[in-house]
């Protein structure tokens, strides 16, 4: 057996988060002619928790089809976006009574920047600011297109200027003109991670008000909403939350500014009286102002039965020094495995720059990463040039890690065979 193998089988031994895997169904025998299967793509969907299919077809079955319209009220439906998100709230260094569930990002990211916009702006009106108007957002320039879509459209909603600036340049960026910064917690195509508590006291210092995107770190590492006095923060909850394919996202409001929080979606749900009918809006106090419509309830109950996992004391730091040492590892065995210059790590090196994903550049991409699937290695492919393999610590082990690896170097060393390669 090889040295990477032996060593695995030894972090596998010494892995504190192993037993996690069994809350997990995965396909142990998909890896085709190469073995068990290896999913490194649970950074855009992760894997599917054992205790959702039982839950669903209670909700189903009981819930929907014999007290249909009771559960509202019996069941817990009408609570259930506060609820779940005060379950995630752990998991985000967040306390109890600010994160709502609902929505998709995209929507979120809306109602956020609207939001930080206009909490800027009465801010300033509040202390009789006699400086410029502020009519700037900052964004993330090499953020997610949609967020970028969202920001642009909040701008022209609120008579904004967009001002597309990396991350790295917010600081030196900031004025008395800007009023709201979109941030990314960790960059979607190289997996760096950004300095939240150091970005977010600059946009303070501004006088402006800062949104998280969390989409890529919330479940995989520590983010201290609280203790770094993020304003607003969105993050979905398919990814490392596990909650399954368009589960529903969340919002975060800290709770010194639910009051102020003037959300450019206001509905039903938001109401202070909900069921009053009433033709004139009043938020509710809170987190809920944040609600809009009707509850995806089976989407939402099937993200609070994938939340059990957390159950049972598994802490966020476990899982992001599990996360350290699984990334760690993996670049390690595709040092020993892959001919030098045959990939470039896009992904920094230092612990404290790392999200919980490795993005490798190589040619031929595409095609490297389809023939990785074919073998049952799945990560996934980011144009032109990027393999992306998403490490989540509470089902992927050391083993399935040096897999991964070594058998990225046996598609390589074909491709880079083939006649015209």
């Amino acid at each position: 057996m090889s040295e990477p193998r032996l060593r695995a089988k030894e972090l596998d031994a010494a892995d504190g988060l192993a037993a996690q895997r069994a809350e997990f169904l995965l396909d142990e025998g998909g890896g085709g002619s190469g073995g068990e299967a290896v999913y490194l793509d649970g950074n855009s969907l992760g894997a599917l928790p054992a205790a959702v299919p039982g839950r669903l077809e209670d909700v189903v079955r009981r819930q929907w089809g014999e007290l249909r319209i009771r559960s509202w009220t019996e069941e817990g439906w009408w609570t259930a976006p506060e609820r779940i998100g005060d379950r995630i709230a752990p998991l985000v260094g967040a306390a109890a009574g600010q994160i709502v569930v609902g929505d998709s990002t995209s929507v979120n990211v809306f109602k956020a920047v609207v939001g930080a916009v206009r909490l800027a702006r009465s801010a300033d009106t509040a202390a009789g600011a006699a400086g410029p108007a502020r009519d700037e957002i900052m964004v993330d320039a090499t953020t997610f297109p949609t967020d970028g879509y969202i920001a642009e459209s909040a701008a022209r909603m609120t008579g904004c200027t967009l001002r597309p600036v990396p991350p790295s340049g917010i600081p030196d960026a900031l004025g008395d003109r800007t009023a709201a910064v979109l941030l990314n917690h960790v960059d979607y195509r190289t997996g760096r991670l950004h300095d939240l508590p150091a970005l977010t006291a600059a946009v303070h210092a501004a006088g402006a008000y800062v949104v998280w995107d969390l989409c890529h770190s919330a479940g995989a590492l520590p983010v201290g909403l609280d203790e770094h006095g993020v304003d607003l923060a969105v993050g979905c909850t398919y990814k490392y939350l596990n909650g399954g394919p368009g589960a529903p996202a969340y919002l975060y409001v800290r709770a010194e500014l639910q009051d102020r929080f003037d959300s450019p979606l206001p509905g039903w749900n938001s109401h202070a009286e909900p069921f009053g009918m009433r033709p004139e809006y009043a938020p509710a106090p809170g987190a809920l102002r944040g609600r809009v419509g009707t509850p995806d309830i089976l989407s939402m109950l099937a993200l609070e039965a994938a939340l059990d996992v957390w159950d049972g004391g598994v802490t966020i730091e476990a899982v992001r020094a599990k996360s350290l040492a699984l990334t760690d590892f993996f670049l390690e065995c595709v040092e020993a495995y892959v001919p030098e210059g045959r990939v470039e790590c896009l992904t920094p090196g230092p612990h404290g720059e790392r999200g919980s994903q490795i993005a490798l550049r190589c040619p031929d991409a595409g095609d490297v990463m389809k023939r990785l699937i074919e073998r049952g290695v799945v990560g996934d492919f980011r144009h032109p040039d990027v393999l992306r393999f998403g490490f989540t610590p509470l089902y992927v082990g050391f083993a399935d890690v040096e897999r991964a690896a070594r058998v990225l170097a046996e598609v390589l060393a074909e491709v880079l065979a083939e006649p015209g390669t």
